[in-house]
């Protein structure tokens, strides 16, 4: 007798969006604190504005300003956020080479780590040092962050380990997409009120288009491409592995794709926050309103693409996460209608668009490139439209 096929696992798909729904729930309740409890935090720390005034006038406030620089991807520019990044990444790092537990794979897998880290922390280092003087020349915020996130570490996994390849990196970084990306924000972002989410994530891409080639003719460069990461068995997708999932896309930019170095990155952005609500995110006192649209834009794109996941063993659901989601908190304030529109358009949007350039690239190039142009397009075409309906005035 042939038994009829079993029916869905309903109760675990409902047990992942319920998961799901507790983890915004319990978000925008935490959110909601912070925002309560802003006026009675005392300022231990320096507000942001007197904090950028000294950022290029002393060594330890340089240090800080450029370690606030790791978390500018996400918004938070949070020096403690970004010594819990690293701290955690370290700790990742170190219990995967021991075979231990430390979550998702960190750099993708590829032990990596070290130097992609180092390539980006250097590519951050000679970005300010090189263009530092743009802020106390314009008095205004520019994005000497962007190398961290982009060129350095991503030559360094393209072409595998060592000092030539990561010092390359990191000259790169600082020589081609720092100041492209202070081009686009200062003569297009500025002048038209646009997000610079667009710039920054602009100029990763306009600087690939040139690095990429280049590194092919470098004598230097090895011949070929380091060969990607082996593909990772799927885990068993339940209620944890949401949660898990939504933690480890606040990493994703930065190459670390890590619970640890999330929780981290997290851990330290908030303490910055109750040490002083006016030092994170440039003062803007934005941070439980970003937290919240974050969480909810990661929620839905782990949820709606899990089975892409399953499928190839990685998917760009941490795009909207620093792009569309935050820059229509940034443009529109910390409303409701901001929060999750901005969540909802960019988990629908970003992620496939990323995937699909992703894997229509040359082979040299690596598919970061398609995360950052989806963000660029994303944004530029969602945010401003968002304008043009009620709910959503300057």
């Amino acid at each position: 007798m042939t038994m009829p096929p079993l029916a869905p696992p309903v109760p675990r798909a409902l047990g992942r969006w319920l998961a799901g729904g507790a983890l915004v729930a319990g978000t925008a309740a935490l959110a909601y604190l912070l925002a309560a409890a802003r006026g009675s935090l005392l300022h231990l720390l320096p507000g942001y504005d007197e904090w950028q005034q000294q950022a290029y006038a002393r060594l330890p406030q340089f240090l800080r300003w450029c370690l606030g620089d790791t978390t500018e991807a996400q918004s938070f520019k949070a020096d403690l956020g970004g010594l819990g990044l690293l701290a955690g990444g370290w700790v990742a790092h170190v219990a995967a080479a021991r075979r231990r537990r430390s979550g998702f794979p960190i750099a993708a897998g590829t032990g990596l780590w070290p130097w992609l880290t180092g390539a980006a922390l250097l590519g951050l280092l000679l970005s300010n040092l090189a263009w530092g003087w743009t802020i106390p020349a314009t008095g205004a915020w520019q994005p000497t962050f962007v190398a961290f996130v982009s060129i350095p570490p991503a030559v360094v996994l393209t072409y595998g380990p060592g000092w030539r390849v990561a010092l390359t990196g990191a000259v790169l970084g600082a020589v081609l997409t720092t100041p492209i990306a202070i081009a686009l924000v200062q003569f297009a972002c500025y002048p038209l009120g646009l997000p610079t989410s667009i710039a920054t994530a602009g100029s990763m891409w306009l600087s690939a288009l040139l690095v990429f080639p280049l590194c092919r003719v470098l004598p230097w460069f090895p011949r070929r491409p380091a060969p990607p990461p082996s593909p990772v068995e799927p885990p068993r997708q339940g209620p944890a592995w949401v949660l898990r999932r939504v933690l480890a896309d606040f990493t994703e930019a930065p190459f670390h794709g890590n619970e640890l170095s999330s929780a981290g990155l997290l851990a330290g952005t908030l303490l910055t926050y109750l040490l002083n609500p006016l030092t994170p995110v440039h003062g803007s006192g934005l941070l439980p309103a970003l937290l919240t649209t974050q969480v909810l834009t990661a929620t839905l794109g782990v949820l709606l693409y899990r089975r892409q996941w399953a499928r190839h063993g990685w998917y760009p659901t941490f795009v909207p996460l620093v792009s569309v989601a935050p820059a229509a908190v940034v443009t529109y304030g910390p409303t409701i209608p901001a929060i999750v529109s901005g969540a909802v358009l960019g988990a629908v949007f970003g992620p496939p668009l990323a995937a699909y350039i992703s894997r229509r690239l040359p082979d040299f190039f690596h598919p970061f490139v398609g995360n950052v142009v989806s963000m660029t397009v994303c944004t530029a075409l969602v945010v401003p439209v968002l304008g043009l309906f009620p709910g959503f005035g300057r």
